[in-house]
């Protein structure tokens, strides 16, 4: 079998779909939906196309070694090097489980779990009552302790007892205007935590954790939007709710500062979701910080290298929570190695996902039931872009 050609799509998602010489087809996406990257992405992914051309989709360790080895950039290349190698070798997995007629999770391990536990992701942007009102078109953002109490009951209904929130990333004055929010975010707390800020910051979890009870998960999100003196204040004020684990309270590119930070508060740490391939992750595990690792599978170069990844946190009895917030293939992939993997924590289930945008962009429309995901037994990742996305998408072939 071998790669005639990838077509790329660049809609509200990136997604690749790579065909060979059987009629077989594969689906990948590049991670980078959201932020200022979709053009970079774009073009990487074209980019790379053209060097697997006529390249057997079975081998790829082989072809992650060529993009990873051969290009130059691929060797330390960052976020958008690696989201081309993930959606490329998404496809190639996605081929190799079509051709085979089994889900991807069987040429991985197989299964270690029967269901997947999911947490309603990002509660401070709203949850199905509020994005219902926006008629499953768009996201808000939520600034009272009372809403956070609201909305934390919103999920519970869902069936979930996990969920995410960011208490920072809403300041405390709700006459700002959104569009600077979301423009600069988290510059009202960077350097110095204000009493004001930090007691509203606490207040809101305070608010969830009353609406939810003993029995409820917190993982509390920051985006990296705190310093790490800041995020080690935050965490030391958040101990007493129980805390699930503490997510992205700081930039990962200085790994010493979650060391920091864990010595200064008793909460779990985790992150990334921007780091990329098993080099990104290295000091985390050589500096035993993390509790838990979140690997974006659509960024850090695909289902061989976040497999890996997995593999490396288990020497460390670390729990994996990939990070999802993408697309539905996206969603699919981190579901097929998710059921492989004995370190499973959680899975990410993104109020993103409740938008039309997504609902309508795949051919299928997974979501957890009561709180867990069934895992897809298709062929494959489980999961294909819809004829209506592909046909009002940006879309350029790379062939032979």
């Amino acid at each position: 079998m071998k790669i005639t050609s990838v077509e790329c799509y660049l809609d509200d998602f990136i997604t690749v779909k790579v065909n060979t010489d059987e009629g077989i087809s594969g689906f990948g996406e590049a991670g980078l939906a959201y932020g200022n990257c979709w053009e970079a992405a774009f073009g990487q992914c074209q980019d790379f196309a053209k060097l697997v051309i006529g390249m057997d989709p079975f081998n790829t360790e082989e072809i992650w070694e060529h993009l990873h080895r051969h290009t130059f950039w691929g060797m330390g290349g960052g976020v958008v090097i690696t989201s081309a190698m993930a959606a490329i070798d998404t496809a190639c997995w996605d081929i190799k489980g079509k051709a085979l007629g089994v889900p991807v999770y069987k040429l991985i391990g197989g299964k270690t779990n029967q269901k997947l536990r999911a947490y309603a992701s990002q509660l401070q942007f709203g949850w199905s009552d509020l994005i219902g009102k926006n008629n499953n078109e768009g996201l808000g953002l939520l600034y009272d302790p009372k809403d956070y109490f609201e909305v934390t009951k919103n999920a519970i209904r869902d069936g979930y007892d996990a969920i995410k929130v960011d208490p920072v990333f809403a300041p405390t004055d709700p006459s700002v205007p959104l569009p600077y929010i979301w423009g600069n975010q988290g510059t009202h707390v960077r350097g110095c935590y204000r009493y004001h800020d930090l007691q509203r910051s606490v207040e809101r979890i305070a608010a969830c954790r009353e609406a939810g009870g003993p029995d409820l998960d917190i993982i509390v999100e920051i985006h990296s939007l705190l310093d790490a003196n800041t995020a080690a204040e935050l965490g030391k004020a958040l101990e007493p709710y129980h805390i699930m684990y503490f997510e992205e309270p700081t930039s990962p590119e200085n790994a010493s500062n979650f060391r920091h930070i864990k010595e200064k508060c008793n909460l779990p740490l985790a992150t990334g979701e921007r780091s990329y391939t098993r080099w990104g992750f290295r000091q985390f595990f050589e500096d035993r910080t993390l509790s838990v690792i979140q690997p974006d599978l659509c960024n850090t170069g695909g289902i061989t290298e976040t497999k890996k990844i997995c593999d490396m946190a288990q020497v460390y009895d670390m729990g994996v929570q990939i990070h999802v917030c993408g697309g539905p293939i996206a969603t699919a992939a981190a579901l097929q190695v998710e059921a492989a993997i004995p370190n499973f924590t959680i899975h990410e289930e993104h109020n993103a996902n409740l938008l039309n945008k997504f609902k309508r962009a795949g051919k299928y429309y997974y979501a957890p039931v009561n709180g867990a995901y069934e895992i897809p037994d298709l062929p494959g990742i489980g999961q294909e872009m819809s004829e209506e996305v592909l046909a009002n998408a940006r879309k350029k072939v790379v062939i032979e």
